[in-house]
C-alpha cells in the first residue's frame, strides 16, 4: 500500500476544515432566540450576533487562502517536488488556519494577532509557490 505524502494528508485535513467551517455560521444563524425561523433566506450580516458574523467571515477567509494553497500543493505533487520545506510549510499552514478560524470565531484573535496569522498563511502560500518553481 502506497503511503500518502504528508503534504497531501494535510491538504485533505485542510479541505475537511474548509468543507466544515460553515457549521458554526449555520448553527449561529439558526439559534437566534428572538427569531426561531431566522434563516428563510440569508440575512444582513451586520444584524447577526458578532460571533455568527465572525464565523461567516472565518469561513470565507479560509477559502481565500485554502484554494490557492491547495492548487500549489497539487502542482508541487504533480512535479514530484515535495521537500522538507513543503512538509513543514503544509503543517504550519494547516495549524495557522485552525488557529485563525478558532481565534476569529471566538473573538480572541484581535488586532494585530489575526492579520499576523493571516499574513503567515500568505507566506506559506509564497513558500509553496517557490517550491513549484524550484521543482525539477
Amino acid at each position: 500500500m502506497q503511503q500518502i505524502p504528508t503534504e497531501l494528508g494535510i491538504l485533505t485535513c485542510l479541505m475537511i476544515l474548509a468543507a466544515s467551517l460553515w457549521i458554526p455560521y449555520i448553527v449561529g444563524v439558526n439559534s437566534d432566540p428572538a427569531d426561531p425561523d431566522s434563516f428563510p433566506r440569508p440575512g444582513d450580516l451586520t444584524q447577526l450576533r458578532p460571533w455568527v458574523h465572525r464565523a461567516h467571515r472565518a469561513h470565507l477567509n479560509l477559502l481565500e487562502q485554502a484554494i490557492p494553497f491547495a492548487i500549489l500543493v497539487l502542482l508541487v505533487d504533480r512535479l514530484d517536488g515535495f521537500t522538507t520545506l513543503t512538509y513543514w510549510t503544509a503543517i504550519a499552514f494547516f495549524w495557522l488556519r485552525v488557529i485563525h478560524a478558532a481565534g476569529m470565531i471566538s473573538g480572541y484573535a484581535r488586532m494585530p494577532i489575526r492579520p499576523i496569522i493571516f499574513s503567515l498563511g500568505w507566506l506559506c502560500c509564497l513558500l509553496m509557490a517557490y517550491a513549484v518553481f524550484a521543482a525539477r
